[in-house]
């Protein structure tokens, strides 16, 4: 069997290969003398000749800027892998955050069912019974709505919104009607302020149901996280191209510092906790409005209260 043999490419090359390399720059070399000596008039060959003293020129300009280029387009690559590896590892912390908070939602509740219903067995007065079973049945209710909030996230992410005309106004008053509907809303002060002149407030387009669960969400934690005598306003208003709702209140207020992730899921402040609730109704209510095309905000001062404003494009 006969067997290839290898070339090595690393074999020094013969004498006339560097000879056959550098004939161009000697021919080059000769034109150019001969027209210097004024040997050659015509006017093809000397330009041709002064080609090849302005070839270099212009190949080294571009290999220049080839480099150039090269180096541009590098930068970038770069930069755009260390934007992508920042993005990525903040999402992996965003994500890590949100289980340890989930973890803490569902330990509780889990917690307090399991140490009932242990109880149950050395009970004797149905009285007791009774009150161990309710608070059996408030925790299982607090995970089912956890649970139902954690649902509806998710589907935000992929659901087709069935967008129609809505009645901005008519929806605030379907909202404030229900929060006046609640034990704790009767004893709140609550006000409905919408325009009517010169003209009511125009319809937008998207889901009456999640907009409306959007509004509701942030009425009831107004509801929720104010004293009896406090003041809760729903405002709907015109400004310019975006239609503007807000829900305002006369309660604690919430800290700087714990303004900025009160968007997050599951995330509690200090006044918040022991206060019944998912962890998930402002998130949701982000998630609803951006879906939408609209933003979201937060003015608060501590002592003084909260005004939460959404804006919708008209």
């Amino acid at each position: 069997m006969k067997v290839a043999r290898r070339t090595n490419s690393s074999a020094p090359r013969k004498p006339w290969h560097w000879l056959a390399a550098l004939l161009p720059t000697l021919l080059g070399l000769l034109v150019a003398v001969l027209i210097a000596s004024g040997r050659l008039e015509n006017h093809r060959i000397y330009l041709a000749g002064r080609l090849i003293f302005v070839a270099p020129l212009v190949g080294s300009l571009l290999t220049g800027l080839l480099g150039v280029i090269l180096l541009v387009y590098w930068r970038a690559e770069r930069h755009i892998e260390r934007a992508v590896s920042r993005h990525e590892k903040d999402a992996a912390e965003e994500r890590r955050r949100f289980l340890q908070r989930l973890d803490h939602e569902l330990k509780n509740p889990l917690t307090a069912i399991r140490t009932g219903l242990a109880n149950l067995a050395w009970l004797p007065a149905d009285d007791e019974r009774q009150e161990v079973l309710a608070s059996v049945d408030a925790q299982a209710l607090r995970l089912s709505r956890l649970a139902s909030d954690l649902r509806k996230l998710a589907e935000l992410e992929v659901r087709t919104l069935e967008a129609s005309p809505v009645d901005v106004g008519e929806l605030l008053q379907e909202v404030m009607a229900a929060a006046r509907e609640r034990p704790d809303g009767r004893q709140r002060r609550l006000s409905l302020t919408v325009p009517e002149a010169p003209w009511p407030l125009p319809t937008v387009e998207g889901d009456p149901d999640l907009l409306f669960l959007a509004v509701h969400n942030l009425v009831d934690n107004a509801v929720k996280f104010t004293a009896p005598g406090d003041t809760v306003e729903l405002r709907g208003f015109e400004d310019g191209s975006r239609l503007v709702i807000e829900v305002a209140d006369t309660g604690p207020g919430i800290p700087d510092d714990e303004v900025p992730h009160v968007w997050d899921e599951l995330y509690r402040g200090q006044g918040g906790r022991g206060i019944p609730g998912s962890g998930l109704g402002l998130a949701l209510v982000q998630a609803i409005i951006e879906r939408h095309g609209g933003r979201v905000a937060l003015r608060s001062r501590p002592g003084q209260g909260s005004v939460f404003t959404l804006r919708l494009p008209l």
